[in-house]
């Protein structure tokens, strides 16, 4: 086994998540207090072996420090969007800016924990991003759309809509909970996560994103702004 991965071997485990780090004291806590919850991990101290393990077999989720040996953890995160769209991300970094959070998940992180940070709450997220990511599998088909969670394939018209991981789940929610209007902080609560700390305007951001998607199927009518309140999914205009 290559000195840069590491395998605990538990065979109780059931969710595979690797450990991109390069950190020696950041890798050994998080394999103590992870190993202890019964996961099964990996880690990888830079970018070209993290991308072995993912291309061998992807992991269920994947704690991804920003800056590597190697290279840069948000490029990797692009590469993993890229060939593993689905693929649960929480990007583990230094940088406490809210430009910097907004920038990680707007490009495809499904979290964000800046160090340093408490084991429980890392646990948490964890849990919290691994049920967002196992949703509803039943196909939802509402005003010419597709949306089918096991693949995580949206279609419009019979065609194909490019979705990144975050506009899927917004638009899952909201063809899971039609007619409902919901506030931006409600959506940044169901979609994003209560423990996610950005600003609402991202919520706007990833509305425009989606509507423009649906554009080209002249489908953006579907999502409605309902000025004072937020916004709603509705076949009606």
């Amino acid at each position: 086994m290559p000195l840069n991965v590491l395998n605990t071997g538990l065979t109780m485990s059931y969710e595979n998540i690797l450990i991109v780090e390069d950190d020696v004291a950041i890798q050994d806590m998080l394999a103590f207090a992870l190993a202890a919850e019964t996961y099964h991990l990996d880690i990888a101290l830079n970018v070209k072996t993290a991308w072995e393990i993912i291309e061998g077999k992807p992991p269920d989720l994947i704690l991804l420090d920003w800056m590597l040996p190697d290279g840069s953890g948000m490029d990797l995160l692009h590469r993993i969007r890229k060939y593993h769209s689905s693929l649960p991300v929480i990007m583990l970094t230094a940088k406490v800016e809210e430009d910097d959070r907004v920038l990680g998940l707007d490009s495809g992180a499904d979290d964000y924990i800046t160090k340093p940070f408490s084991v429980k709450e890392l646990k948490s997220r964890i849990r919290a991003v691994l049920r967002r990511s196992q949703p509803e599998q039943q196909p939802v088909k509402l005003g010419g759309l597709l949306l089918e969670p096991a693949s995580q394939r949206v279609t419009a018209n019979d065609s194909p809509v490019d979705l990144s991981p975050t506009e899927f789940r917004l638009l899952h929610y909201f063809m899971t909970h039609i007619d409902r209007v919901f506030s931006r902080s409600q959506l940044l609560d169901q979609v994003w996560g209560q423990q996610v700390y950005v600003e609402e305007r991202t919520v706007d951001v990833h509305i425009r994103r989606l509507r423009k998607n649906l554009q080209a199927y002249a489908l953006e009518y579907l999502i409605q702004t309902v000025h004072g309140r937020g916004y709603r999914f509705s076949r009606q205009v």
